[in-house]
């Protein structure tokens, strides 16, 4: 006869099971309110971010260090929320813990750069004014950059840390509105190490650069987009800088009708030959389809020390997007018939003039204008952090580049993005790239338009990044006859007048071998190379106004796969769309 109670060993199941929900019941209280905290603390340093930021624009050192504290606070905070074992273990948990790491790591990186970056850079900030380097009368005050090289040597290598951590959070597996603040901190952090970097290196190149051991002198090759080279376009003019105790003047300019082509080329690497075979060796114009800087700012210098003697001490490229950047920083700009605007001088400089001035002789003589009109406004009048702040923007988007003479000064620079240099693969994360050339002999990339996707995983096994191009001709459909014969080449190179000439070259990830190729689908004869350990795949593609094609290449092998891809891109007018896509293979 039964007592009524259930056997031990199901009343042992039982309290088991009760005892591990009550567990999971607490564990979960746990982490909500710990969560809870947590986010309010990130909420909290995303807040004092912007104050902090404006306040050391405004040089409000005072207020400025309240603010750090605070974020000093919250940041040990959340790390100490999202630090425990119980936190950890959801973290490896199915499905949600993605979103639990992500917390985490991203406390963990804000209190890292609030111990290892907030700190020194304040100190920086209270040796010399960082937001405009010292600038002001025209010159740069070289002599603080001594005392403040280590501080922001200290806070670029934490910042670069935090950048590495941040690129490694799978923002993908989290929940959409955990990603978008993971994208937000990740795009932040890479904001500040790129403009920290940036004056880090500022520190150590510029007392010697701008002249504080003796005068320099530098080209500075100006490029225009609308007609498109590797590094930006085609070099339009070309002037003589000297720097001497920070200041800097223009000593000459010219046109490239000065430098006329070439007998026999200069001397060009095995890939650049591969690629454009010995022009940019021959003519000015096309130094700059060499991908890597290096090699294009060294061949510059060979050319105006050919035709105007002398010793140049570097090379500055610039692209014509930058006036649009200084152009916030000067005003409103005056050169020939035209008064230009930040928001008008693009448009300008770019498509406008060859309708109003039909003569290319007259054209170079106003193009000389508006870069010798914007080189003193910015040097004379010019407020020095948005001086600054316009610089820092432009080269941000690739569109100012620099090489030097010495040695010890490029090999910094290389190691920077104003180096131009190809760039290296980690093993966190790999770089494709996109160069483009017009072949038109007009300008008619005025008009074009760019998206670029790339994926990442296997195709039959071995790893694979796949890089897709699509590329447009926006041009309108009787651009034959309403532009202006300049502007479409008028045939003259054998492109029909209204379409666009493009070569496009696609590198892959170091290691990687391209092994499936096609245009719009179907394969078609290419030109390929290597660019040191990269394998480069080069369309030539002809367009009628209105059309497009998509290129797609992908690159298997150690350096492809499952990785972090990063885009880099000859700088566009309109910059190209950017996306990830998920892989398909051999389509």
């Amino acid at each position: 006869m039964s007592d009524g109670r259930l056997p031990v060993r199901r009343r042992w199941v039982g309290w088991t099971v009760g005892l591990v929900l009550v567990l999971l019941v607490l564990a979960l209280g746990w982490v909500t309110v710990r969560g809870i905290g947590a986010v309010d603390n990130l909420q909290q340093i995303a807040k004092a971010t912007s104050q902090l930021k404006q306040s050391i624009a405004d040089g409000d050192l005072d207020g400025a260090a309240p603010i750090a504290d605070r974020i000093s606070r919250n940041a040990e905070s959340a790390r100490s929320l999202t630090g425990d074992p119980i936190w950890h273990a959801f973290g490896v948990l199915p499905w949600i813990g993605p979103n639990f790491r992500a917390v985490s790591d991203v406390a963990e990186i804000a209190d890292d750069v609030s111990t290892d970056a907030l700190g020194p850079l304040l100190d920086v900030a209270a040796d010399v004014d960082i937001t405009s380097l010292g600038f002001s009368g025209g010159a740069i005050d070289l002599a603080p950059f001594a005392t403040v090289e280590k501080p922001l040597g200290t806070a670029s290598s934490a910042l670069a840390a935090a950048e590495e951590r941040a690129r490694r959070i799978d923002a993908d597996a989290t929940l959409p509105p955990l990603a978008d603040a993971v994208r937000e901190m990740r795009g932040a952090v890479t904001q500040a190490a790129t403009a920290v970097g940036a004056l880090h290196g500022a520190s150590v190149l510029l007392p010697t650069m701008l002249g504080g051991e003796g005068p320099r002198t530098y080209v500075l090759a100006m490029q225009n987009n609308a007609e498109l080279r590797s590094s930006g376009g085609i070099i339009g003019s070309i002037a003589l800088l000297r720097a001497e105790n920070g200041k800097v003047t223009l000593q000459r300019q010219a046109s490239t009708r000065d430098f006329p082509p070439l007998d026999t080329a200069l001397p060009l690497s095995d890939s650049t030959v591969a690629l454009f075979e010995d022009r940019p060796g021959r003519y000015l114009q096309n130094i700059t389809s060499i991908p890597d800087f290096r090699e294009a700012g060294q061949t510059i210098a060979a050319r105006w020390e050919g035709r105007y003697g002398g010793k140049v001490d570097g090379v500055i490229a610039v692209d014509a997007v930058v006036a649009a950047h200084l152009m916030r920083a000067t005003g409103d700009l005056s050169f020939g018939p035209f008064t230009a605007t930040a928001e008008t001088v693009t448009d300008l400089l770019l498509s406008e003039i060859y309708a109003a001035i039909p003569d290319p002789a007259a054209q170079d003589a106003i193009f000389a204008q508006a870069a010798g009109g914007l080189f003193s406004a910015a040097l004379s009048h010019a407020e020095p952090q948005a001086l600054v702040r316009a610089l820092a923007d432009a080269a941000g988007e690739g569109r100012i580049r620099i090489w030097s003479a010495r040695e010890a000064e490029e090999s910094l620079l290389a190691a920077s993005a104003l180096g131009g240099a190809m760039p290296q693969d980690d093993e966190d994360a790999a770089v494709v790239g996109v160069l483009m050339n017009d072949g038109t002999g007009g300008k008619m990339d005025y008009y074009t338009r760019a998206s670029i996707a790339t994926a990442v995983g296997t195709c039959a096994g071995v790893p694979t990044t796949q890089v897709r191009v699509t590329w447009s001709n926006t041009a309108p459909a009787d651009a034959a006859t309403s532009l202006p014969p300049y502007v479409t080449g008028d045939g003259v190179y054998g492109v029909p007048a209204g379409s666009v000439r493009t070569l496009i070259a696609v590198y892959g990830p170091e290691g990687a071998l391209p092994s499936h190729i096609d245009r719009d689908g179907s394969e078609e004869g290419v030109q390929t190379t290597t660019i040191g350990d990269r394998s480069v795949v080069q369309h030539e593609v002809l367009l009628a106004p209105g059309a497009s094609t998509t290129i797609t290449v992908e690159f298997q092998g150690d350096g492809a796969g499952a990785r972090l891809t990063e885009v880099e891109h000859t700088p566009l007018i309109v910059g190209p769309k950017l996306t990830r896509d998920t892989l398909q293979c051999g389509s």
